[in-house]
């Protein structure tokens, strides 16, 4: 069979699993058991039941504890909060491929609510435990998984702005997308909120408490939904598992709108984004400007068989963490580095110049530096240049300057 692409939507709640091109999903709790007499894992359902039944020891809140490099003590054992975020994951990966074979997994991709470098090194680490080969293990922000769901779809649910809120026990998070036709390329532009009048999903089981919650998300809807035409609007998370309690919100949002009920919509937003790393060239011809996506470029200046050219080093819409450059280059005299940050509105275009203190002084043009570029998060840029001398002549020296740059 094929490789299978898998989509994880992950939270201390319940994870969510999608694969390509099929359509059974899961959804599990994120909780995990150890039997009390055997080092057996157990995931979801099975790890409450054998915990109320005494056979079992549960951790629970998994990615908090991983993302604080908690411990946890099961029985006389010790865990780090990232060993058991790797064993609750490799357990749940037994879902699907069971179901669908076990072959061989060619794209894992995690969304997170929010996806910060901790938890993309833990992943990475995650993916030496699954022994699965790094470059096939990717982490997204929900942002992102629902911007490639969204264009997985047909054109005319995203035609205008696209809605989505989430009601979790953890948040009320509304996210917004459209798609803006340039003359060179397209760009999609996205972003979201947690709104402040989140409230506990408890509250549904009364009637009392569904009228309140009503009211509540109605008064959001209106104020991010007024004066914009939407092609379409999601919903996705427990608290839209039923709508029963929601009538007024759904009235207003169904009001010259679709209205689509997705659960494992980041899930599958994930799954479509791994399709994408798996081809050659991407299906999605657009720069995102999105959580986790730069909105600058980086470029220097550079001669180049004697003409001056700008050397774009990282462009808008590059996935930050994924977006790494190093080069190696001959001073020309040069005591600093200068960079060239160009935001979405270029009238803040801003140049960035980087001392070279502590490098020795030599004849120009004999001595090659080593230049290192990436990004801590979407708006701080790192940057390392080393000293690699020129030959024999000019051995390289301990000299190395390194700098934050703010985008």
């Amino acid at each position: 069979m094929d490789d299978l692409i898998i989509g994880l939507d992950l939270n201390d709640d319940y994870t969510r699993i999608a694969c390509l091109g099929q359509e059974k999903t899961w959804t599990i709790p994120t909780v995990l058991c150890r039997r009390k007499d055997e080092e057996v894992w157990l995931t979801g359902e099975e790890a409450y039941a054998c915990t109320l039944v005494g056979e079992g020891v549960m951790a629970d809140k998994l990615v908090k504890m991983a993302a604080k490099d908690g411990i946890s003590t099961i029985g006389e054992t010790r865990y780090t909060g990232s060993g058991l975020l790797n064993q609750f994951v490799r357990s749940v990966l037994e879902y699907p491929l069971k179901e669908f074979g076990p072959g061989r997994i060619g794209q894992l991709v995690v969304s997170l609510h929010q996806a910060d470098a901790k938890m993309m090194d833990l992943f990475l680490q995650c993916a030496d435990f699954l022994e699965i080969p790094r470059e096939r293990v990717h982490v997204v922000s929900h942002m992102e998984s629902f911007v490639y769901y969204v264009l997985s779809q047909r054109k005319e649910l995203w035609s205008n702005q696209v809605g989505l809120f989430d009601l979790s026990s953890q948040r009320l998070c509304y996210y917004e997308m459209k798609v803006q036709r340039g003359l060179r390329k397209n760009m999609v532009q996205a972003d979201s909120e947690d709104m402040e009048e989140a409230f506990n999903l408890d509250i549904l089981d009364t009637p009392s408490g569904g009228r309140l919650a009503d009211r509540i998300l109605t008064a959001c809807g209106e104020r991010v939904l007024s004066k914009k035409l939407f092609s379409s609007i999601f919903l996705t998370g427990k608290g839209f598992e039923r709508q029963d309690w929601a009538g007024d919100f759904m009235k207003l949002a169904c009001h010259r709108r679709k209205v689509f009920v997705e659960p494992v919509i980041f899930a599958a937003g994930a799954a479509f984004k791994g399709a994408d790393y798996q081809k050659g060239a991407s299906s999605y011809p657009y720069i995102f400007i999105c959580e986790g996506r730069l909105k600058a470029q980086v470029s220097m200046k550079v001669m180049r068989r004697g003409k001056e050219n700008q050397l774009l080093l990282a462009s808008y819409g590059d996935n930050w963490y994924e977006s790494k450059s190093s080069l190696d280059l001959i001073l020309d005299g040069q005591k600093e580095i200068e960079f060239t940050i160009t935001p979405l509105d270029s009238k803040k275009k801003k140049l960035v110049k980087i001392p070279l203190t502590g490098f020795p002084d030599r004849p120009e043009r004999t001595t090659r530096i080593g230049l290192s570029l990436g990004f801590l998060d979407e708006n701080t840029m790192s940057v390392a240049v080393k000293d690699k001398g020129f030959g024999e002549l000019f051995p390289a020296t301990d000299a190395v300057v390194r700098q934050e740059v703010k985008l």
